[in-house]
């Protein structure tokens, strides 16, 4: 049976402007994680967050992670906390992060980006307002609208809020499979909300997200620049050598020439390919947020598998080429190529790493160049996929359906949450990604907004999905 939620909902409406200045109070500390300048703002923030959950009843500490590697700089530190210990509830852990992308108003910020600015149609434009402030302080919000209407809380909570995701969550996962059987040991699933709905109108659930392999190849000749006029035709030049293996890699159509790649592909199965039909989205969306209509392909359901659940492979960039405006006739001694390959299951990293060696090596064979040439991966994250069936994902559905009236989509992204993986292999639980916010919301863009609706509307959701979970039978 559906949970008694009017009490809740009534209180979250009373307290949105309360909530609001929970939110303009994060928005003002500049937690910028990958600015050592600012890292005692990260810490600041860190602080805030352990004392507004003191505050609510939550026990809370903050766990020290030591110095950020080759640096002299500490690691803000995780905030571990726990509301509820009622052995007859079901206990969620829930993730999130306090830190966020660095904003000064002269990138081209309309207002201020470290003070919220509410705008007459109701977005709350602030550095961190969506992501990801708004949506971890959403828990918390839950949790004090329902001491002010008096409802028992239904689950136990555990909440595990890092300082440096902007950064490359630098000893989370440690920390993270460390505590798994631990601090973690009695959740019986796991919520993030650190997406956003695939358009303005719908909300989704996520269950997948691509990984990422980031390569590098480093093509080296001379000792130094040279100039082309003296040198020019004398000598194998790098960056000629480095165009030639970066363009055999992909095709404009994006096939990926690598032998290998595709053949890993987890085939789509007939359940899988049903979830695409209903999802709302057009090519008309997608080309406004190109601002072009240069997508590969026309239709709706190859365009979202494109992007969902098949590998691509970018170019990203040359190290150590001219790219000032202007001309300059310099030989580059050493170029090094950058691209990335988003992988999808059933990929497996180091597999894949060699295909990609393989080839590059191939490559630069073929054009007899007496440079020397390496390729390396720099970093390596895996992709990660939940069954969208689990009684968790069901829980979350039933309550999207309540608050916003309408059935979610089931969606994948795109992009990569590395520790999404890690909190499911260290847990052993099924994770979900629960959005609060738009696709509209320009997380790491100028003039990021939450809107208002999507965060007091949002607080209902968060609230409202954990007496859906205390409900949902487990099989």
């Amino acid at each position: 049976m559906a949970p008694q939620l009017d009490g809740y909902f009534k209180q979250v409406d009373t307290l949105s402007d309360h909530f609001i200045e929970r939110l303009r109070q994060a928005v003002a500390i500049p937690s910028v994680s990958s600015e050592p300048a600012r890292r005692p703002d990260v810490v600041r923030m860190g602080h805030y967050l352990r004392d507004q959950l003191t505050k609510l009843g939550a026990t809370a500490e903050l766990r020290e992670l030591g110095k950020q590697p080759g640096t002299d700089l500490n690691l803000p530190p995780i905030v571990l906390a726990r509301y509820g210990s009622d052995k007859n509830k079901r206990t969620i852990l829930v993730y999130g992060h306090y830190d966020v992308q660095p904003a000064e108003k002269s990138d081209g910020w309309d207002t201020e980006p470290f003070e919220l600015t509410v705008k007459e149609d109701g977005r709350l434009c602030g550095r961190g307002s969506t992501d990801d402030k708004g949506p971890v302080l959403g828990w918390l919000n839950a949790i004090e609208a329902h001491q002010a209407a008096g409802i028992d809380f239904p689950v136990n909570l555990l909440m595990c809020f890092e300082g440096m995701e902007e950064y490359g969550s630098e000893g989370l996962e440690d920390l993270v499979n460390e505590e798994g059987k631990k601090y973690f040991a009695d959740a019986d699933a796991v919520c993030i909300s650190d997406n956003y709905w695939l358009g303005t109108e719908r909300p989704c659930l996520t269950y997948g997200l691509r990984g990422c392999n980031y390569y590098s190849i480093e093509i080296s000749g001379p000792g130094a620049d040279l100039h082309s006029g003296v040198f020019g035709g004398l000598a194998h030049e790098p960056m000629t050598d480095l165009v030639r293996v970066m363009g055999s890699l992909v095709e404009p159509d994006g096939t990926i020439n690598i032998p290998g790649i595709k053949e890993q592909v987890a085939p789509v199965t007939a359940d899988e390919e049903g979830l695409y039909d209903g999802i709302a989205f057009t090519m008309e969306t997608l080309h406004e947020s190109l601002g072009s209509k240069t997508t590969i392909f026309e239709d709706k359901k190859k365009t979202l598998m494109a992007r969902w659940r098949m590998p691509s492979l970018s170019l990203h960039g040359i190290e150590g080429a001219f790219s000032a405006p202007g001309a300059k006739t310099v030989i580059p001694a050493k170029v090094i190529g950058k691209f990335s390959i988003r992988t999808v299951p059933n990929m497996e990293i180091e597999k894949t790493n060699d295909l990609v060696y393989k080839f590059v090596e191939e490559a630069f064979k073929k054009l007899n160049s007496k440079n020397t040439m390496k390729v390396y991966a720099q970093h390596c994250g895996n992709w990660w996929v939940a069954s969208p069936k689990h009684w968790n994902f069901e829980a979350a559905a039933k309550a999207t359906e309540r608050v916003w009236g309408v059935k979610p989509d089931f969606t994948r992204e795109g992009g990569s949450i590395p520790i999404t993986l890690t909190f499911q292999e260290a847990t052993g639980k099924n994770v979900l990604l629960l959005p609060m916010g738009s696709s509209t919301d320009g997380a790491h863009s100028i003039n990021e907004k939450l809107d208002k609706k999507n965060y007091i509307e949002g607080i209902k959701l968060l609230g409202a999905y954990l007496h859906y979970v205390a409900e949902e039978p487990m099989n």
